[in-house]
């Protein structure tokens, strides 16, 4: 039997997934708002891993989708499950291992089907996915690294630098030359970014962080 677990931070999102799924005979072996508390009952527990992780975008607790993927896939497949109208996160998200995205607008039936799909370890190549990529086409350009998008996304967020460093448990030498590298990427496609706040602009322009107007 499929083992699957739904990471999201809408309780009813996930009671209508769990519900479609244990009819259709899956086992939803975990239901939760954050990967930590996912991984969290895996340890008090000692569950062998699931087989696939229906894993919403953006979750509430502050993590990035770049690293609640990464958290995950070292054992299980997983399947980004949202909006899917934001490109950057989605390529954030196939860059760190994802195996494809349903939107949530979907019919469950699509849901399932992914799920059938990436559960038999084959890539799920649907039109959400392949849309989202194709039009993030300044971000393509800019050839952001995942840690290079974790840098930014504190850094523009506000926090100094030293500080972006300790968050993310790197030198402070390393942090700076993420910096730079950003900036001379960002350059190189023609859209510079010399000072903190231009990075802001990039990193909203970019879905890295949020613009103030969306909260």
């Amino acid at each position: 039997m499929t083992r699957v677990a739904l990471i999201d931070d809408h309780e009813s999102v996930r009671l209508g997934l769990e519900a479609v799924l244990e009819r259709e005979g899956y086992d939803t072996a975990f239901s939760g708002a954050s990967v930590s508390a996912y991984l969290s009952w895996r340890a008090a527990h000692g569950p062998a891993p699931v087989d696939v992780v229906l894993l919403d975008l953006t979750l509430g607790d502050g993590s990035t989708v770049a690293e609640n993927v990464i958290r995950l896939t070292y054992e299980s497949s997983v399947i980004i499950h949202s909006v899917a109208d934001r490109p950057a996160a989605v390529r954030e998200a196939l860059a760190a291992g994802a195996a494809g995205v349903v939107s949530k607008s979907s019919p469950l039936e699509e849901v399932l089907a992914a799920v059938r799909t990436v559960a038999d370890g084959e890539p799920l190549n649907n039109v959400e996915w392949a849309s989202a990529v194709e039009s993030d086409r300044e971000f393509a350009d800019a050839q952001l690294a995942v840690r290079e998008r974790e840098v930014l996304r504190l850094y523009a967020a506000g926090l100094p630098l030293k500080a972006v460093a300790e968050r993310l448990g790197i030198a402070y030498s390393t942090a700076k030359e993420n910096i730079t590298r950003i900036r001379v990427k960002y350059t190189d496609v023609g859209r510079p970014a010399p000072t903190k706040i231009d990075l802001l602009r990039r990193a909203i322009e970019d879905g890295i962080v949020e613009s103030p107007s969306d909260g």
